[in-house]
């Protein structure tokens, strides 16, 4: 699996999260990083959606992390998941900057994913998405790592 993002991860707490998930991930995400855009706003988009897209093997099933995807549950994702996996295609996320992705990038997704309705930090969605696909590996499994339903419940 690959993760494409915008921006380089420097040391610190969120590089020290998505190592450890990261590690545990199998497959684990090769990370490519693309510069962070400058200029006015639509420039900053259009040319980080160049590098994306760039980065992004042609052959790719591409899934691109944004507000206005499907926000699936953990059981959702760990399906889809292994439906993708088991696609034969490479498979590659992608998380863009501040501005979003520019419309070449979405309409090349094959899927479009939101790990929900609040803005996060691209960096901080590094470590989200990581979580989750450990995560969803570890309900294809059935590894304990998930708990089903709310505690105390």
């Amino acid at each position: 699996m690959r993760l494409i993002a915008v921006g380089r991860l420097r040391a610190g707490p969120e590089a020290d999260l998505f190592a450890r998930y990261n590690a545990r991930l199998r497959p684990s995400l090769e990370v490519f990083e693309v510069p962070e855009g400058a200029g006015a706003p639509a420039e900053i988009k259009r040319r980080e959606g160049e590098a994306l897209l760039a980065a992004l093997p042609r052959d790719a099933f591409a899934v691109a992390l944004d507000l206005g995807g499907a926000a699936p549950t953990s059981e959702a994702l760990a399906a889809m998941l292994e439906s993708w996996l088991a696609g034969g295609r490479k498979l590659a996320f992608l998380i863009g900057g501040a501005e979003g992705f520019s419309a070449p990038v979405l309409a090349r997704a094959d899927h479009v994913l939101s790990l929900g309705p609040l803005t996060w930090p691209h960096m901080l969605a590094r470590v989200m998405l990581a979580e989750q696909l450990f995560r969803a590996r570890a309900i294809a499994t059935g590894h304990p790592y998930h708990r089903a339903g709310r505690p105390g419940a």
